[in-house]
């Protein structure tokens, strides 16, 4: 008899998608079958790039890691989660400030679904600072030292957002 596919999701706006979002994506990848790229709509983050755009990059960027699915999160996490089987949410923690969020959100949604984990990563040392916002920032003053922090499909589109900002 076989064992049933462990599941998870990893939901984030992704805007962009960044070297620290994939480094968690590869360590979640070896503990789970499949793992499903969860970008979320949040117009609440008021996000520089549209929702099919960050999923294509998404895609894009993803494209080497197996087991790995993306698609467009709706509805609660937890809910989502439920419909796609998961038996866990990955979360990333870059630093202590991130712990108080991370945690009052773990707890909320083992409220909502005590059948699903929460399991927290941490990205690799040099990822540390890694964020979407703080790629934006740097974006904005030096494009080139932006490349450091996002994958090789994420820089002409930073391009031509900076470009239509202009």
């Amino acid at each position: 008899m076989s064992r049933p596919l462990r599941i998870a999701v990893y939901p984030g706006t992704f805007d962009p998608i960044t070297l620290g979002h994939l480094d968690v994506l590869r360590r979640a990848s070896r503990l789970f079958d499949r793992v499903i790229v969860a970008v979320a709509p949040s117009d609440s983050k008021r996000p520089w790039f549209p929702l099919a755009e960050r999923l294509t990059m998404a895609k894009e960027a993803s494209k080497g890691i197996r087991n790995v699915q993306v698609l467009t999160l709706d509805g609660l996490t937890v809910e989502f989660a439920h419909r796609h089987k998961a038996a866990a949410l990955i979360r990333g923690l870059r630093k202590f400030s991130d712990f108080e969020f991370e945690f009052d959100l773990a707890h909320a949604n083992r409220l909502m679904a005590p059948e699903i984990e929460t399991v927290i990563l941490m990205p690799s040392q040099d990822q540390f600072v890694t964020s979407s916002s703080f790629v934006k920032d740097i974006a904005r003053h030096k494009l080139s030292q932006a490349a450091a922090f996002v994958p090789r499909c994420v820089l002409p589109r930073l391009r031509r957002k900076l470009a239509e900002k202009a």
